[in-house]
């Protein structure tokens, strides 16, 4: 497993920046080491921080999944900044400002399609999937309880590549989610007609492009307080695929 990078770190809280591959926390299922399992081996000190999450097996079993100082999750191929407490009182800190929502994250994303709005906001509730288990949506067939979810967002830049199959449009999207829902972005994204690229579980038809093989999806900077009350803000580096990515229709 590729080491997170430790881009901020004071006595309680902890910043890193999260490559593609890498669950946060495991899910019961999979055996694969997730940012969790680094954290018990580089900071065991930190192993009762948090509040571990339950899993319902097939077999009926409750799996109990530790989870250290975790206060936020990032998709398992969504790379950049994760915040992490380092101690209980940090925990408790931290879950209070995103449960204030005064915690304020930036993305970056590369979707289909070229963005006609300069700025927009995506004001759609998102609920589960009737027709997937695995996904969430924001369309009126959504099923279960339909939480609040809000993104906003800005076009950065328009561009085109050439296939064999034609001219294909993308746009790279700065988004900012004043919510955190399960898959928010990707959802909201896909409502809109934009989905991001390479996301296989929601980009459909639309697949692929630009030779990535992961949703283009980068949490790009986060800003919060600590706990002496100083406002930190928090970037992490673009990434090399998206770097790549970009230059080749530059």
């Amino acid at each position: 497993m590729a080491s997170p990078k430790i881009l901020y770190e004071d006595e309680d809280i902890l910043v890193v920046n999260k490559p593609a591959g890498i669950m946060v926390h495991g899910d019961g299922r999979t055996k694969n080491k997730t940012i969790s399992d680094w954290i018990l081996k580089t900071r065991p000190e930190m192993k009762e921080v948090g509040e571990p999450a339950r899993f319902h097996g097939k077999d009926g079993d409750v799996k109990i999944i530790t989870r250290p100082g975790i206060v936020h999750r990032l998709d398992k191929d969504t790379t950049g900044v994760l915040i992490i407490a380092k101690n209980t009182y940090a925990y408790r800190f931290l879950k209070k400002q995103f449960r204030e929502r005064s915690i304020k994250k930036t993305y970056i994303a590369i979707v289909h399609g070229s963005v006609k709005e300069e700025r927009g906001v995506i004001d759609r509730p998102i609920g589960r999937s009737a027709a997937d288990f695995r996904k969430r949506s924001a369309s009126r067939g959504a099923k279960g309880d339909l939480r609040q979810a809000i993104t906003t967002y800005r076009t950065v830049k328009r561009f085109e590549e050439k296939t064999k199959d034609g001219l294909k449009k993308y746009s790279l999207l700065e988004l900012f989610p004043k919510t955190g829902r399960t898959h928010q972005i990707r959802v909201h994204l896909k409502a809109i007609g934009h989905p991001i690229v390479s996301d296989n579980l929601y980009a459909g038809k639309l697949g692929g492009g630009l030779s990535l093989d992961r949703p283009a999806l980068h949490a790009k900077s986060v800003s919060f307080f600590n706990l002496s009350g100083k406002s930190v803000a928090v970037e992490a580096p673009m990434p090399a695929d998206f770097e790549t990515a970009l230059s080749s229709v530059a």
